[in-house]
This record gives C-alpha cells, sequence and structure tokens, in this order.
C-alpha cells in the first residue's frame, strides 16, 4: 500500500522487473505480478507503448533472414493495458466432478474508444500508418473495436488505416515486419504480439515501454521479466532500462533533446561493438551490467 501511495504522488514511475520461479506456486492474490497489474490499474495506466527497432549494429542477431531485416524494422505496438481477460471476471471451480476455469473478455465503447484514440495519434506522429489487430472473425469483442475503429478515423483523414487478424499479424511480424508503423490492440494480443517483436529485434533486454494515461503522468519499465537466475552476476542487459528512462523523459517530462541524447549514446556504445552477453554476436567486446552503463553515460 505505502508503494501505491507513492507512486500516485509522483509524476512518473520507473519499474524494474518483478517475479521468478520462487512464487510460481504461491497464492495467485500475493504473486508479484499481481501487485504490477494492480499498480497498472490504480494508477490508470490504459495505454502502453511498446516499441521495436532493428539497430544496424544488432542485425545479425535477428532470428530473420537477412533479407527481411534488411527492409528495416522500426514500429510500436500500442496496447490495451488495463482492460478485460486480464482484469475482468474469472473464476476455477468444480462442476460435475470436472474441474472448470474461465476468464472473460469484455471491453465496453469507452475503454475501446480512448485507446483507439491513442493510437490515431500515435500513428499520426510517426508515419501515419495503423493497423488494428484483432480477431473479428470469430470475437464479439473484435467486432466492436473494429466498428469504433472506422468511427474514429473518420476524424483521422490523414492516418491510413488497415485491419490484421491476430493469427496473421503473428505470421506478418516473421515474414515482413517492416509493412508495420503502429499496431494497435487488446491487452492479450499486445502481450505476445510485443514479445514476439522483441526476438525479431534480436534481445529482448532491448526493449523498453512506457504505460501511460490521459495527463503527463506514466510508469516505465523494460519489457523483459526478472532473470534471477543471473542476479548479481553482472550479466544483465541493462539498455532496456536505459531506454525506459528516454521514453519517461519524452513523455512525462517534454524532454526530446535529452530523450535523444540517452539513444543517441546507446548507438553509439553499440556500434563500436560492446554488448552484453545475450546480444553478442562472435565480434567486438561482452562487457557486463555495470560497464555497459558506465559506457552509455560517458557517451552523454
Amino acid at each position: 500500500m505505502q508503494t501505491l501511495v507513492e507512486c500516485k504522488k509522483s509524476d512518473a514511475v520507473l519499474l524494474g522487473a518483478v517475479g521468478g520461479p520462487k512464487w510460481d506456486n504461491i497464492e495467485p492474490s500475493i504473486r508479484p505480478e499481481k501487485g504490477l497489474l494492480d499498480l497498472r490499474s490504480e494508477l490508470n495506466l490504459f495505454v502502453n507503448l511498446r516499441s521495436a527497432t532493428m539497430h544496424e549494429s544488432l542485425k545479425e542477431l535477428s532470428h530473420l533472414r537477412s533479407d527481411i531485416v534488411e527492409k528495416g524494422i522500426d514500429f510500436v505496438v500500442v496496447r490495451e493495458l488495463t482492460g478485460r481477460i486480464y482484469f475482468g471476471e474469472r473464476k476455477t471451480e468444480v462442476i460435475d466432478n470436472v474441474e472448470v476455469a474461465y476468464d472473460v473478455e469484455k471491453y465496453d465503447e469507452n475503454e475501446i474508444r480512448r485507446i483507439e484514440r491513442k493510437a490515431f495519434e500515435t500513428a499520426r506522429i510517426r508515419n501515419k500508418k495503423l493497423t488494428c489487430v484483432d480477431k473479428a472473425n470469430v470475437l464479439d469483442s473484435s467486432k466492436l473495436w473494429r466498428k469504433i475503429m472506422n468511427e474514429l478515423s473518420e476524424g483521422y483523414k490523414d492516418i491510413e488505416l488497415n485491419f490484421m487478424y491476430v493469427d496473421n499479424a503473428a505470421i506478418q511480424l516473421i515474414k515482413n515486419p517492416s509493412q508495420f508503423d503502429t499496431i494497435v490492440t487488446n491487452n492479450i494480443f499486445g502481450d505476445i504480439i510485443s514479445d514476439e517483436a522483441s526476438m525479431i529485434t534480436g534481445s529482448i533486454g532491448m526493449l523498453p515501454s512506457a504505460s501511460l494515461r490521459d495527463d503527463k503522468s506514466g510508469m516505465y519499465e523494460p519489457i523483459h521479466g526478472s532473470s534471477p537466475d543471473i542476479a548479481g552476476q553482472n550479466k544483465v542487459n541493462p539498455i532496456a532500462t536505459i531506454l525506459s528512462v528516454t521514453m519517461m523523459l519524452r513523455y512525462s517530462f517534454y524532454l526530446e533533446k535529452e530523450a535523444k541524447k540517452i539513444e543517441e549514446a546507446v548507438t553509439k556504445v553499440l556500434n563500436k561493438g560492446y554488448g552484453t552477453i545475450d546480444i553478442y554476436n562472435g565480434i567486438g567486446n561482452v562487457i557486463g551490467t555495470k560497464e555497459m552503463g558506465y559506457l552509455i553515460a560517458n557517451e552523454i
């Protein structure tokens, strides 16, 4: 509770990864992930921005063919963060001696409208191309997403809008990721799609995220989970956290110049051949968490 109070009083929150195997079998209500979900909900952080960018020096780390990577990878996933299947009605029970469990995917039009409006605004400051990822051929919730998306598009005539089923989107991210610029989708699809994006760009240790609401307040965190198996060994890649700070400067404090300085410093260090073990491609120097932090700070 004290943590929540302090977060509510803050202009922005920078969050580290939570969780680990030792909490896997405890009561769900006291798992670390439950605290994270509550924090997002209590702070009303309904939009999550996860960018996926391929750094020139890390192209060889992508799991995609080189001819696909050469086309370029630079898109952002706008994920609805506080809605339904993770926050909706759920239950596990025994009916007629059979164990049954369910999680409800339910959105109202206001929840959909606010995230889709954020997506249009994000696309407008990028390359004016927006893809809505859904499952409208099966799910009623997705049909409502499409209906409202088409209504909102009347006010964003400058944005090229298209729709894609989530199964096809998962394929296209592997087949031709350069076709995407801004993707908007629901909570569960966004969770999966953005993690897939992390692997095609080289390492999950490289990608930051921003969780926002209608004002300038936000929570910023790397998209990767915790790494208890290598904790304290000076091996973890700090770049996703460092780039999360750039998003904090940009979206909460409007310090674009400072944000770009940090991003440029990260690129310079990578281009010089330095990398933590997760982004080592056999060329250059493997360094630790602390050393990577020092090098980036020195470039700034």
